[in-house]
């Protein structure tokens, strides 16, 4: 075993007692990021180790996209920016109704959280109201938690959400600050810095994550990994790319399983006591493998549909949970 894998080792306990203590440098990082494949099985199990000793218990969400299409926004990899022609849903904000069954769906299945993404740069104000009953309704019915998505934040929206009864605000910043520029050009990084300070301080949780495979280096996202550990978010849903005919990245290969499994893994010794979610592009990147994502480091992965691509069916994630032994669903 590698020697800086021996040292992480070395650190669990020191961090389960001191959580200022680090598990891993981001230079160590890097030079497990270069090690060759034959380390790999020794990188996940290292990572898997860190998991049961310092991240929370296992858990999975659900989602709902509950307004499609137009989004401002000319993100490359977005089937929803109104800069390209991907034939997306196209609709507005969903009914009351719609968002609870979708709710009760996630509920049944064993979603421990529900989150209501919307498109766009804002929520529309004519919707906040529907927005925010939707959201007590659904607490109310279920008992869900319930998170939303529903793009930039000021102090004013982010009250009104909590005071409804959201626990958590979801706000990807996609990918290393040094590479976004080549992923949107319509607001600035510190925009999405922002809207997570401005989530965390109205005393929503904050899960904030982003995409894997969209062309950018080890070191980019080494370098993504730490600024979540800066800004201490709650939770890291980690995507994996889909590429989207009609999007500027439609051509860019689909990542290899052990690449995808590498990241979860330095995602989890960069973030020890974190959750971190494996949401978008699962089967489609890691097919066979989608097992192994616990073993990596996770501790949790979204269950049904994404927003615009599907995902495993309920019964699938439930015969690999119970297979596994990591998640008695009711």
């Amino acid at each position: 075993m590698n020697d800086i894998l021996r040292k992480v080792l070395s650190r669990i306990a020191e961090y389960r007692d001191n959580y200022s203590a680090e598990i891993l440098s981001e230079e160590e990082a890097r030079i497990l990021a270069a090690l060759p494949s034959n380390e790999t099985l020794d990188i996940l199990s290292v990572a898997g180790a860190v998991r049961a000793v310092c991240a929370p218990a296992f858990f999975n969400c659900g989602i709902i996209n509950a307004r499609s299409g137009r989004c401002q926004e000319n993100c490359a990899f977005c089937a929803q920016s109104g800069h390209y022609n991907t034939n997306v849903s196209v609709y507005s904000f969903a009914s009351e109704e719609t968002l609870l069954r979708k709710a009760e769906e996630a509920c049944k299945a064993g979603a421990k959280r529900f989150g209501i993404v919307t498109s766009g740069t804002f929520l529309p104000e004519k919707d906040v109201d529907a927005l925010c009953h939707a959201v007590e309704r659904i607490i109310r019915c279920t008992g869900i938690g319930v998170c939303v998505s529903l793009g930039m934040l000021n102090a004013e929206r982010a009250l009104r959400y909590r005071q409804a009864g959201v626990t958590r605000y979801h706000h990807n910043l996609e990918t290393a600050a040094s590479y976004f520029p080549k992923i949107c050009t319509t607001h600035a990084y510190e925009e999405d810095i922002a809207t997570v300070n401005i989530a965390r301080r109205a005393g929503m949780q904050v899960c904030s994550g982003g995409i894997i495979g969209l062309g950018e280096s080890w070191d980019q996202r080494i370098e993504f990994a730490m600024t979540l550990a800066d800004l201490d978010v709650d939770s890291i849903p980690v995507n994996f790319l889909n590429a989207i005919p009609g999007t500027p990245l439609e051509s860019m290969p689909r990542l290899k399983p052990e690449e995808a499994l590498r990241s979860i893994a330095l995602f989890r010794m960069l973030n020890p006591s974190r959750d971190i979610l494996i949401a978008g592009g699962r089967s489609h990147v890691l097919k066979e493998w989608q097992s192994w994502l616990y073993a990596a480091g996770a501790n949790g992965m979204m269950i049904g549909n994404y927003l615009t691509t599907l995902g495993a069916s309920f019964s699938e994630d439930h015969a690999m949970m119970h297979t596994l032994g990591v998640y008695d669903a009711q």
